[in-house]
């Protein structure tokens, strides 16, 4: 069975998009996220640039194999904004992205169905201005090793092409003798092979890290 280790998300922040709706303006935004930790910043910002907006409802999808999602309404009616927000998430297929749509009363109320499909509308025509890609699910190994294996180790990475991402020496001080240390990255469906590989090796230690 093949093992699927891509997924799609957003290159960059968006553009500001403006939707209007009578009277009321809705401003989308969508951003590029690794973790929850980044949301309250980006809020924060966007309570800054508009700070007489009645509402910041949004919502996010964060991970691969295990996704985790948020909707917010932020006092709108319950599901008329966060969800509809989420279900483009969904539709445009992208993970690891964030979607605020900021809102500024009109004065006329426009009803759950009004709400529902202008913060749809906003959500959709904001996606629709970012670069969808395609990045690779990795994973990250680190590879301990004395000094003298160094060309073993690096002939390996050379042959298999993998990605170091960083790499250092370390004196032991029992012993005075220099040791390797490299973090590489490869993708998940090579992973096992690669492992195994170094694993067979001796005098090479190697372990998975998050």
């Amino acid at each position: 069975m093949e093992i699927k280790d891509t997924y799609n998300t957003i290159e960059t922040a968006s553009e500001e998009v403006l939707f209007k709706e009578k009277s009321s303006k809705f401003f989308g935004y969508a951003f590029p996220i690794q973790s929850e930790e980044e949301l309250k910043p980006i809020i924060d910002q966007l309570r800054k640039k508009h700070p007489h907006a009645g509402h910041f409802c949004y919502a996010y999808q964060i991970g691969t194999d295990a996704v985790s999602y948020r909707a917010n309404d932020d006092g709108e009616p319950s599901n008329s904004a966060g969800m509809p927000i989420y279900g483009q998430i969904q539709s445009f297929a992208v993970t690891n992205t964030l979607v605020v749509v900021v809102r500024f009363f009109g004065g006329t109320k426009l009803g759950v169905g009004g709400l529902i499909s202008a913060y749809r509308t906003t959500a959709q025509t904001t996606l629709e201005t970012c670069n969808v890609i395609e990045k690779t699910i990795d994973i990250h190994y680190q590879i301990s090793f004395d000094y003298k294996n160094m060309n073993k180790v690096m002939r390996v990475i050379k042959e298999k092409k993998l990605e170091i991402v960083t790499q250092e020496m370390k004196m032991i001080e029992e012993t005075g003798l220099p040791i390797g240390i490299i973090e590489i990255k490869t993708r998940k469906k090579n992973a096992e092979i690669i492992f195994d590989i170094f694993n067979s090796i001796f005098e090479i230690d190697i372990k998975t890290i998050k």
